[in-house]
């Protein structure tokens, strides 16, 4: 896994964010109304000092979205919760996956081919991160 830094701020570029949706289904006329600017860094990044970005590497993930290759935007400032994608440390070494705490603190693939990690009361989970969004790159 690669050093995990904050993210930096360099230049912030503002690009359009169009009123009108795009169906997915039949093609509609677009429209020239720009409804504002967004900033992605402002938008992805809640804590720009607690917040590092990764790059995925395998298929435990795919059920919630998550593939080899994708982008993850982590935000160590969250308390991870029931239910959270969050970044965890198992006998050293990093891994992605769903926590679940009860009945029993579990880290659960979202691949029915990957069983789930379980922890016993003795057993410390070291959390490193929520992730808060995956940015995923179609070329």
């Amino acid at each position: 896994m690669p050093y995990l830094q904050p993210a930096e701020r360099h230049h912030r570029a503002h690009n359009p964010l169009y009123l009108e949706r795009v169906p997915c289904g039949f093609p509609s006329p677009a429209q020239d109304y720009v409804e504002k600017t967004i900033n992605l860094h402002d938008m992805m990044v809640q804590h720009p000092s607690a917040t590092y970005f990764l790059r995925v590497s395998g298929e435990s993930m795919i059920g919630a979205g998550i593939g080899d290759g994708d982008l993850l935007v982590v935000d160590s400032a969250r308390t991870a919760r029931e239910g959270d994608v969050v970044v965890a440390a198992v006998d050293g070494e990093f891994t992605v996956k769903m926590l679940r705490l009860h009945p029993q603190v579990q880290l659960v693939p979202m691949n029915p081919a990957w069983s789930p990690i379980s922890f016993g009361s003795e057993e410390a989970l070291e959390i490193f991160g929520v992730v808060s969004y995956v940015i995923k790159s179609l070329l």
